[in-house]
C-alpha cells in the first residue's frame, strides 16, 4: 500500500482535526501506534505544522468518515493517476555528492575484473555514464593515472546482490553466444555466495613450478640404460709408476 505525503506530518493533521483511533492513523501513515501516541501527548512531532490530505489530494472526506464511525476500517490512499510509475523511474542510479568522487574508482575496478560487463550495467550499478566509462576502458579519462580500483560495494555505491546478479546476467548471456571462456573469467562470473563456498584448488609452490613432471630415476629417450656410477670412481687418480716408465731413457 503506498504512503502519503509528508507522513509525520498527516499524523499530525489527523490526530488534530479526527476522531480516527491511532492504529488506523499509524497503519496509513507508516508509523508505529506508540509514536502516534506521543504526537497527541506532544512528545513526538512538537512544532510540526499538520499537512492536510484532504485538501492536499490524498484522502477523501468519505474515507475519514468511514473510519471515524469503524475503529476496524483501514484508511485507504487516494487514487492520483499522476504518481503512478514514480517508483519504476527510468535512469541513472542517484548517487550522493559525497560519493561521486569514487565513481571512477569503482568503474575502473568493474571493468578490470569483470569485463563481461556491459556499460547499461555499470551505469545503472554505480550510477555514471557510458562516455565516462568508455575513458576509463580505453585509458583516456583526464585522471586516469590516480585512479585505483576500489570494489563498488566496499564505497557503497551498490549492494552485493545487485553485482551479483548483474554478473550472473552477463554470464547467462555470454553461455547463450556460445563464446568460449577461459577458466580465470569463468571464475569471475561466479557471484560472491558461490565463489565463497567452492573448496580451494591446489597450487604447486612457485618454486618447483614446472619441474611436477621431472624424476631423477626417469630413463632417456631411446630407452637405453642410465650408466651406472660409483663414488670410488670420481676419486681414481692416474697411476705414478706409468710416469716414472715415461721418464726413463
Amino acid at each position: 500500500m503506498g504512503r502519503p505525503l509528508m507522513a509525520k506530518a498527516t499524523a499530525v493533521w489527523l490526530v488534530d482535526n479526527t476522531t480516527i483511533n491511532f492504529k488506523q492513523i499509524a497503519d496509513f501513515v507508516g508509523m508505529h501506534e506508540l509514536e502516534v501516541q506521543g504526537i497527541a501527548d506532544g512528545d513526538v512531532a512538537a512544532g510540526v505544522k499538520g499537512f492536510d490530505p484532504v485538501a492536499n489530494n490524498q484522502l477523501t472526506q468519505e474515507e475519514i468518515d468511514a473510519a471515524e464511525k469503524d475503529p476496524l476500517h483501514k484508511l485507504k490512499l487516494k487514487f492520483n493517476a499522476a504518481a503512478q510509475g514514480e517508483e519504476k523511474r527510468r535512469g541513472p542510479r542517484y548517487t550522493p555528492l559525497s560519493k561521486r568522487q569514487d565513481r571512477p574508482a569503482s568503474i575502473l575496478w568493474l571493468v578490470k575484473f569483470h569485463p563481461e560487463l556491459a556499460d547499461s550495467q555499470i551505469s545503472k550499478l554505480v550510477g555514471t555514464t557510458k562516455p565516462t566509462i568508455q575513458a576509463i576502458r580505453e585509458r583516456t579519462h583526464w585522471n586516469i593515472s590516480n585512479i585505483q580500483p576500489i570494489d563498488p560495494v566496499a564505497l557503497g555505491l551498490c549492494k552485493q546482490s545487485e553485482l551479483d546478479a548483474a554478473v550472473q546476467k552477463a554470464a547467462a548471456k555470454k553461455a547463450k553466444e556460445g563464446e568460449a571462456m577461459s577458466d580465470d573469467e569463468r571464475r569471475k562470473l561466479l557471484s560472491t555466495e558461490q565463489s565463497l563456498g567452492m573448496e580451494a584448488e591446489p597450487k604447486i609452490p612457485t618454486a618447483i613450478e614446472g619441474l611436477e613432471t621431472f624424476s631423477l630415476s626417469g630413463g632417456s629417450d631411446d630407452g637405453e640404460k642410465e650408466k651406472e656410477y660409483d663414488a670410488d670412481s670420481f676419486f681414481n687418480l692416474p697411476d705414478d709408476s706409468d710416469d716414472d716408465e715415461d721418464e726413463q731413457p
